[in-house]
């Protein structure tokens, strides 16, 4: 009887997790706030107020680029990233360790996982750093409070003359 009980509870923890949704997924994991195009925004919004959206954007740029299955595109791509993310002239630079940087040199031939260490090591910064305040934060926590009372997010598609008419017309 024993190891049905256990099973039961595995069963029930398993479709709890299956039933939650938006701020609850997000709260579950880095990975799950980051397969939700929602949960990206309110994240990159947090880490704009914080100085530190580069972080996501370099990420979201790198999953881009493992996809790309042209050559012509890949050099591109790897060389916009580059430019954008990793050169010491980059404005919006990533704080990556020295030894894993790419070369410009690297360039020239560049292959779908050639970013794979620097991401792994901006998802690494992002999930013990960044990810536990964006949950904590006045931003997350109202968002998870709309959610709850069934209201959309703060920063819905909803336009301002919209809503302005909507408050009005109460």
């Amino acid at each position: 009887m024993q190891s049905k009980e256990i099973h039961d509870n595995d069963v029930r923890a398993s479709c709890s997790q299956q039933k939650a949704t938006g701020t609850s997924m997000w709260a579950i994991s880095l990975e799950n706030l980051l397969e939700d195009p929602v949960g990206v925004k309110h994240f990159r919004d947090f880490l704009r107020r914080e100085f530190s959206e580069e972080n996501v954007l370099f990420w979201l740029a790198c999953e881009e680029f493992k996809n790309i299955q042209d050559n012509q595109l890949l050099h591109g791509k790897a060389l916009q990233i580059y430019k954008t993310f990793l050169c010491s002239k980059a404005a919006t630079q990533v704080n990556v360790e020295g030894q894993s940087r790419i070369s410009e040199s690297m360039l020239a031939h560049p292959h779908p996982f050639m970013f794979q260490k620097l991401q792994e090591q901006i998802f690494t910064l992002m999930k013990y750093d960044s990810y536990n305040r964006f949950l904590k934060s006045d931003l997350c926590q109202q968002v998870k409070r709309l959610e709850e009372s069934g209201k959309n997010s703060p920063d819905t598609d909803e336009t301002v003359p919209k809503r302005a008419s909507r408050i009005y017309n109460r």
